[in-house]
This record gives structure tokens, C-alpha cells and sequence, in this order.
């Protein structure tokens, strides 16, 4: 595979700005999050949205999905909720004398699953082969759900009771853990003003075909990423597993989606190549749903990010170790 142009990385940072663009019309002075999830989206990997209710989740996955002109669902989580109700159902047809499957709502582009953590772990489990490898298996069939395809689940910190923790299996397939916060005061004045408007999300129209999702995505892996960069996640992988407090640390599975979101972070900023920056940048988002700390961490009221920093700052990046 050849690597990125200096032209290549530009026209990719100039459709990626316009997308960004585009998805602020509905989730405004959110910038930052909302490259992650465009980044998420053309890493070819899922988004996990934990937040406080009314922050504007859900308008963010709405946004993303209308930004590409492709298909898109959306999936209320309940305890109730069954397996099939998600992934499909064979359903035997008499007069053909056999199974047809009738395909779920899991079958699109860009699905939200709306507080995945309300549905029981059967259901849970039950996107943990489509998030992994793109397809659902009914009845001994696989069944291809298509490219691109992101899952956007959203979660609420509160509000715990009903509520299933998600398995650390199932977190490990999420690309990236992110969250939007309050806006700023400006911004909220605005959104204020802008009261009567009270489908956001469904102002925002298509701008990419989702054929051309998947040539971004392409073009994303063709980013160059040097071998001293590869060594840096690898180190630091290497010094989650064995930091105080760290019951589990950054699995490989983890260290693959690293590299490949750090690919195409750096082309949305015009580079056709990874800097240690893009790795630090991405640190939080990428591990904070990864690592998992003991009781005493807990305890002590040490949290995931603190821990992140600390990793960062005591493994030098390759820059400052050659000098």
C-alpha cells in the first residue's frame, strides 16, 4: 500500500472540515467532540457517548447519521429487549417451504443505541459479533451488515437503577469513549434563541455517500506512521498493565485501533503522517473505557484520566527520548 500524499492529506482535511461544519449546525460549540466522532466514524470504528441527560447525545448521533447519505436507525434499549429484536429474525415461510431472514434494526450505516446499558447482557451480547467483525450470525448464517457501519451508543453516569454495567469484552470494541458536556455561555444563548427549532438534528442534510465514507476511510490508512511512533503506543500500552491501580490495561486489540485512529486524526489535520502529538491527543478517548482500576483507586478517588496523564507524562515520546 502507498503512502498519503501532502495533496491527498489536503483534500481529506478539507471534507472532513466540511463535515465537522456540517454536524455543528445541530450540536453547537462542540467541535472537538465532534471530531472525534467523524474520526470514529471514518476509522471504521464505534462511539461510546456517557453524559448527563439533555447534553445533546443524541442530536450528535442524529447529526452524523443525516451528514452521510446512507442509512440509519435508532434503537431504544430497554430491559425488555430482546436479541432478535436487534440483530433480525428467520421467520419460516410457508409457501416457499423455508427460513427468511427478516434483517433488524441493526442492519444500517450508523446505528444509536439509545442508553445501551438499560438492555440485559444477552442483548448486549448480541452486538458484540456485529461490532467486531461487521455481521450477525441468525441461526447458523452469517448475515454482512454493510460498510461503513458505526454503532453510537450513548449512557448516562446517573441514574443507575435498571441499569447493566457494560462487559469490559464490549467496551474493548468501542473505538472511542467520549463525552460532550454543558456548553459554554455563548453557545447556550444561542441555542436559546434558537428555541422554536426543536428538530436540530433534522436540519442537517446529507454531504458524503456513504461509498465515499468508505474511500476516506481507505485513504485514512494509507497515513504514515513511523516506527518510533509504533514503539511509543507499544510503550505505553506495555506501562498500562503494569501501573498501580491498573487491573487491566490497554489490550492489543486496543493498540490496533490506536494506530488506526491516530491515522486518521493526523490526515483531518492535513498531515499524510502520525506525530507523538496525535497519540497524546487521543489518549483519554481512546483508553479511558480500556483500563480498568481496583478498588483502592476508587477508593482514594483516583480516576481513569488521572491515571492517563500520569502514563503520559512518564513515558517520553520518541522526540524528546532521541534528544
Amino acid at each position: 500500500m502507498t503512502d498519503m500524499t501532502p495533496e491527498q492529506a489536503g483534500w481529506f482535511a478539507d471534507t472532513f472540515a466540511r463535515l465537522v461544519g456540517n454536524v455543528e449546525k445541530a450540536v453547537i460549540g462542540k467541535t472537538h467532540v465532534i471530531r472525534l466522532a467523524l474520526t470514529c466514524l471514518l476509522s471504521e470504528g464505534h462511539l461510546l457517548l456517557e453524559d448527563f441527560p439533555g447534553t445533546g447525545k443524541t442530536s450528535l448521533a442524529k447529526s452524523l447519521a443525516n451528514t452521510l447519505q446512507g442509512t440509519s436507525s435508532r434503537i431504544q434499549f430497554t430491559p425488555d429487549l430482546l436479541p432478535s429484536d436487534v440483530t433480525g429474525v428467520s421467520i419460516y415461510d410457508q409457501r416457499a417451504g423455508r427460513f427468511d431472514f427478516h434483517a433488524g434494526p441493526i442492519f444500517a450505516n450508523i446505528v444509536l443505541a439509545d442508553e445501551i446499558n438499560r438492555a440485559s447482557p444477552k442483548t448486549q451480547s448480541a452486538l458484540l459479533e456485529v461490532m467486531e467483525e461487521g455481521q450477525v450470525t441468525v441461526d447458523g448464517v452469517g448475515h454482512k451488515v454493510g460498510r461503513p457501519f458505526m454503532v453510537v451508543a450513548t449512557q448516562n453516569p446517573i441514574e443507575q437503577a435498571g441499569t447493566y454495567r457494560l462487559p469490559e469484552a464490549q467496551l474493548d470494541r468501542f473505538l472511542m469513549k467520549t463525552s460532550l458536556g454543558y456548553p459554554d455561555h455563548d453557545s447556550t444563548v444561542r441555542l436559546l434563541g434558537e428555541a422554536a427549532n426543536r428538530n436540530r438534528a433534522g436540519s442537517v442534510g446529507p454531504l458524503i455517500t456513504a461509498e465515499a465514507a468508505v474511500k476516506m476511510s481507505q485513504l485514512a490508512d494509507q497515513v504514515h506512521v513511523d516506527a518510533s511512533v509504533l514503539a511509543y503506543v507499544s510503550r505505553l500500552a506495555e506501562e498500562t498493565r503494569r501501573t498501580k491501580h491498573v487491573r487491566l490495561g490497554l489490550s492489543v486489540r486496543g493498540c490496533l485501533a490506536y494506530v488506526r485512529v491516530a491515522k486518521t486524526w493526523a490526515a483531518s489535520d492535513g498531515r499524510h503522517y502520525v506525530v507523538p502529538d496525535d497519540i497524546k491527543e487521543l489518549a483519554i478517548p481512546l483508553m479511558c473505557h480500556r483500563l480498568l482500576l481496583d478498588a483502592e483507586a476508587e477508593f482514594n478517588g483516583i480516576d481513569v484520566e488521572q491515571v492517563i496523564s500520569q502514563i503520559l507524562a512518564e513515558v517520553a515520546p520518541p522526540a524528546e527520548r532521541a534528544a
